[in-house]
């Protein structure tokens, strides 16, 4: 369905599938009951976390029904009982009322820069909760203007947690940030407006 860049078989396990589960290496997840992956895409790292924690409760938005209809399928196949679809673009579902400030962990891999991932996410997230973001080396470069947008967003960055995937030399790294006040209503943006006017710079 051409949802991730093809690769040999071993590389897209890597990539993907266990780049998706270093987060269990971690104590990130502990004590969490809900997740949303914001931009899901293929599922990852959202539907792979959902079939490997089945007590998490897991809803997967992207903007492409295409990619939900895959997810789907995954889920009738693997009978996963903790996955929830979402049809809608990341700033419009930050807007409807069941689902804004519900969750304790907003998720998104291979999303956007960190400024404009803090407006996708943090509106999701409850007080108390955190925004998880699966990041790569450039994220030195963000983080300056994701701790401003951060900040705006009711958000506080944490140190990155460095991960490591066997016999692989790529760096990935996983940076929280815990959500300490209430995100004002001004936010999320209009769809598109935080990508072409991103907070923090």
């Amino acid at each position: 369905m051409d949802l991730v860049a093809e690769a040999p078989e071993e590389e897209l396990l890597d990539r993907h599938f266990i780049d998706s589960l270093t987060v269990l290496k971690t104590d990130l997840l502990s004590g969490v009951s809900s997740l949303i992956d914001v931009g899901t895409g293929a599922g990852f790292p959202g539907m792979v976390i959902a079939l490997a924690c089945p007590d998490i409760q897991v809803t997967l938005l992207d903007s492409q029904q295409k990619r939900l209809n895959f997810l789907q399928a995954v889920g009738e196949k693997t009978e996963a009982k903790n996955i929830a679809l979402i049809h809608a673009r990341a700033e419009e579902g930050a807007r409807k009322p069941e689902l804004r400030e519900k969750f304790d962990i907003a998720a998104a891999r291979a999303v956007a820069p960190l400024n404009v991932l803090c407006e996708y996410l943090l509106p999701y997230v409850k007080i108390g909760g955190k925004t998880l973001c699966w990041k790569g080396p450039s994220l030195k470069e963000e983080l300056d203007a994701g701790r401003k947008a951060a900040f705006l967003l009711g958000g506080k960055l944490q140190d990155p947690i460095e991960t490591t995937i066997a016999g692989r030399d790529w760096q990935h790294l996983i940076l929280p940030l815990n959500k300490i006040s209430k995100t004002p209503k001004t936010y999320p943006r209009k769809p598109g407006t935080p990508k072409t006017k991103p907070l923090g710079e």
